[in-house]
């Protein structure tokens, strides 16, 4: 069956070729969404400007003005490399925000935007390490 791109982490796969292929547009975007927020300024070759760099924050103290910095630079990023995305909410979860279960070491982000072209909504988690 053809896709659009391998899906990242790659995987063999005797279905759709040598790797696993992305095969919904929904998909693809929320990959290279990851892809996105997880790739450091300056990681990209030929752009250093691609990327928020989500790992450069997480030595620093907990706290709004944390999450304000991280925050701005994902709709940021978006509006230049992801134009056709709308960030609808951006919410943080850690512990000392009283998440019940999580480590005191992990920092929880989920980012719920709007696939304007595709008319749908979608959500990005990420658990990072923290502190």
């Amino acid at each position: 069956m053809a896709g659009l791109t391998p899906k990242i982490p790659l995987a063999l796969s005797s279905e759709d070729g040598t790797y696993k292929l992305l095969k919904t547009y929904k998909n693809l975007i929320k990959q290279n969404f990851t892809n996105l927020v997880m790739t450091a300024p300056g990681e990209r070759m030929m752009d250093p400007d691609f990327g928020v760099g989500i790992r450069n924050f997480l030595f620093r103290n907990d706290g709004s003005p944390l999450y304000s910095d991280i925050s701005s630079k994902i709709e940021e990023q978006v509006e230049k490399y992801m134009p056709f995305l709308d960030i609808i909410d951006i919410s943080f979860i850690s512990p000392e925000m009283g998440g019940p279960t999580m480590d005191n070491n992990f920092l929880s982000l989920s980012i719920e935007y709007v696939i304007g072209p595709l008319d749908t909504v979608d959500n990005l988690a990420i658990t990072m390490p923290h502190n």
